[in-house]
């Protein structure tokens, strides 16, 4: 232990201050010099590969704002109806003999339907028949002795009284003839009425009783047998809410409505379509507003050649609110939601992104209607939202709707 104690003392001793000063520097400078080449290394790196030092940004697709003059719509919630529609009730009582068509079969005016047991009503008309035929051999009788009793009265055979008589009795039968006549009629009717024919054309629907059942012919209570809905042409009623009925009424009264061979043109969409490509006009409006909803009920009217416009069917409905003008339109793909606030996100010249919260108006043609936050040219992404944040410089690619290709911007 004591020797080693004193050779470390030894060597200590031995490394003057001043030689620990050159080792220092010595060291320092071997550190800077190796920082030094480092980067001289990097710059080298750099030089050759100028990617690693601006890598590029992720590639986005965009769409310039379109400008063009357009008409404002409002959208309407609405259903699809029949212009034509019955239920077919039975006018008298009785036992369905047969049924004379097929569900869903398309009917004429007049075709027979349902035949109900004509048996009682047959035998009605033959009694009512009968009665007619007595009542007229009545009044014959009655005829004959009225003009006897002329002569009878001026021969004095007869009394005024018995002439009279005579005279009313004539009066008698021929009421009497006229109420059988009537019951008749009424026969008649009734036994035509066991036929039940369609009164309208149109499509039928199934069968609701069938043969063998009684049905009834009240009036407070007849027997649905079934219904027909006329084809072609339908309505739809949709709601329009007060404030564009007041909107509607105002350009009405200026005159800058839009109006095509006099009617107000109206487009439908139904729920498995895209676009809007059903062509209408608005029929009529209520006249009044249902202080409940706050809504008017609007009837419009749409060709239907192929029969697609089946009653009951949700539809959508664009009604034109303004004069055609000049408005913005982007792809609705590019409009995003920041809690209650859209946006779009641009790209600038210098192919930054910015953040523009925008006001949107209706769809037209499929594209959106921008009020406010966008300008002419402006170039929005429509595809990328996801990829990019505000301030991120990208690659930027022009969509090209007729293609469906995509263009690289310089």
């Amino acid at each position: 232990m004591n020797t080693t104690s004193s050779t470390s003392s030894t060597v200590q001793h031995r490394i003057s201050p001043v030689s620990r000063h050159r080792f220092t520097l010595a060291l320092l400078a071997l550190v800077l010099a190796g920082m030094g080449g480092a980067s001289l290394f990097v710059h080298e790196a750099n030089a050759a590969d100028p990617k690693a030092v601006a890598p590029a940004g992720p590639t986005v697709t965009v769409a310039s704002v379109e400008e063009r003059n357009v008409t404002d719509q409002r959208e309407l919630l609405g259903h699809v109806d029949a212009i034509e529609s019955v239920e077919l009730r039975p006018r008298v009582s009785g036992h369905i003999d047969e049924v004379r068509f097929q569900s869903g079969q398309l009917v004429k005016k007049g075709d027979v339907l349902f035949v109900i047991d004509p048996r009682p009503y047959r035998a009605e008309f033959d009694l009512a028949t009968a009665q007619v035929e007595r009542a007229k051999v009545q009044v014959g009788n009655a005829e004959r002795e009225a003009r006897r009793s002329d002569k009878l009265l001026a021969e004095r055979a007869i009394s005024a009284e018995e002439a009279d008589t005579r005279t009313s009795r004539l009066a008698e039968a021929r009421a009497s003839l006229l109420e059988a006549q009537a019951g008749l009629e009424s026969a008649r009717i009734n036994l035509d009425y066991t036929e039940v024919r369609a009164p309208i054309d149109g499509r039928v629907s199934r069968a609701y009783v069938t043969t063998g059942n009684l049905v009834s012919g009240s009036p407070s209570g007849a027997t649905l047998l079934t219904s027909i809905v006329s084809v072609g042409d339908a309505y739809v009623y949709a709601d329009v809410d007060e404030a564009t009925v007041l909107t509607f009424n105002r350009l009405s009264h200026e005159g800058r409505l839009v109006t095509e061979n006099g009617h107000i043109p109206v487009q439908m969409q139904l729920g498995d379509e895209s676009g809007f490509p059903h062509h209408g006009y608005v029929e009529s409006a209520d006249n009044h507003i249902d202080p409940a909803t706050g809504s008017l009920v609007l009837r419009l009217i749409f060709p239907n050649p192929d029969g697609k416009l089946v009653p009951g069917l949700f539809a959508r409905v664009h009604l034109p609110v303004s004069a055609p003008q000049p408005a913005l339109l982007i792809s609705d793909r590019a409009i995003g939601t920041d809690q209650s606030q859209k946006f779009v996100l641009t790209v600038g010249a210098d192919n930054t992104v910015a953040y523009r919260p925008v006001t949107l108006g209706s769809i037209i043609d499929g594209k959106r209607v921008i009020r406010d936050g966008l300008h002419p040219g402006d170039r929005v992404i429509v595809n990328g939202l996801q990829r990019v944040r505000p301030g991120m410089t990208v690659v930027a690619e022009l969509a090209q709707p007729a293609t469906g290709t995509t263009v690289a911007l310089k």
